[in-house]
């Protein structure tokens, strides 16, 4: 009896130790997928990526400014603050005639865009060079929208650097031609937190191009050669 006891608990050592190397096995190769996709995205991305400060690239049929946080008065946060003011400067300087700008307008009382274009206006920007695309809320889903509703072949996409890659990389993937400028390089409080959930995100969106499923909202096409609708 005490035999076949010592028998089934080195059973059971050898079946847990199994089970850790499997588990263990696992979580590198997860961590090996991570990595190579982040590269990918990386890499690919930062050929497209260029210094605001150069004049030599091409003109874009837009320059799409990715939206952030606003504040319960319509003001926008520090880091989209940036990110319209880069993109009112490439306006000014002749790089793209229209401005689209992209972000969340899940809730009546949460604006990102018409706060944006408000900000824009103000300073200097005329309305009728301001889109707005309200369903921007996702990186995947601005960009997929910008090809399929507002029919951008060229654009110039703004944002923070380490999320730049990511814009670039899908709207590429889609089917545009993208130019990267980066926002601002200020380091923003909460920088950390937002660098580990932009790994997982980059993982997120090589899927989705690879999938490429439809976003929640499409609509009718609302060219970006053209003028905003008079609803905006």
């Amino acid at each position: 009896m005490i035999h076949l006891k010592q028998k089934s608990s080195t059973e059971k050592g050898r079946l847990y130790k199994r089970i850790a190397s499997i588990a263990i096995i696992l979580l590198l190769l997860s961590a090996a997928c991570i990595a190579v996709i982040n590269g990918v995205v990386v890499l690919t991305a930062n050929r497209s990526i260029v210094d605001g400060d150069r004049p030599e690239f091409d003109i874009a049929d837009c320059i799409i400014v990715l939206g952030a946080r606003v504040y319960a008065d319509r003001g926008l946060s520090p880091m989209l603050q940036d990110r319209v003011d880069e993109g009112i400067r490439l306006y000014n300087e002749g790089h793209a005639p229209k401005l689209l700008m992209s972000g969340d307008n899940s809730m009546v009382n949460y604006n990102e865009v018409y706060a944006m274009k408000q900000y824009a206006v103000e300073n200097g920007v005329p309305a009728d060079a301001i889109f707005m695309d309200h369903a921007g809320f996702s990186t995947y889903d601005t960009m997929y929208r910008a090809k399929a509703v507002f029919a951008v072949e060229t654009a110039i996409v703004v944002t923070q650097k380490y999320h730049l890659y990511r814009a670039v990389f899908v709207g590429n993937a889609l089917g545009m031609v993208i130019t990267g400028v980066s926002a601002a390089e200020i380091e923003y409080p909460g920088q950390g937190s937002r660098d580990l959930r932009e790994i997982a995100a980059r993982v997120k969106d090589f899927v989705m191009v690879m999938l490429q499923p439809e976003p929640k909202f499409l609509g009718d096409v609302i060219l970006i050669t053209g003028q905003p609708p008079v609803w905006e």
